[in-house]
């Protein structure tokens, strides 16, 4: 397991995460519940710390939320945390 960060924030995805569930409409629990449906144990306040940056995120998570949003791994991973 790998875990993504950059040694400020726990991890590098947040700002791209938010900004992805904005764009479609999503609230947090909203995005939490879509994500438990695909098998991941997200809740309301899992999504919140991802955002704030106050969550490690491991690899089997970014590949589900990139798989969510229909993106790469990688796209997900290259935007740094607003």
């Amino acid at each position: 397991m790998k875990i993504y960060w950059d040694g400020k924030s726990k991890n590098i995805i947040g700002g791209k995460v938010k900004d992805l569930r904005k764009s479609q409409g999503l609230t947090q629990k909203e995005l939490a519940e879509q994500l438990q449906l695909r098998g991941q144990e997200f809740s309301d306040l899992t999504v919140l710390r991802i955002e704030q940056g106050k969550r490690f995120v491991p690899d089997y998570e970014v590949a589900a939320i990139a798989d969510f949003f229909n993106i790469s791994t990688d796209e997900l991973l290259s935007c740094k945390e607003k």
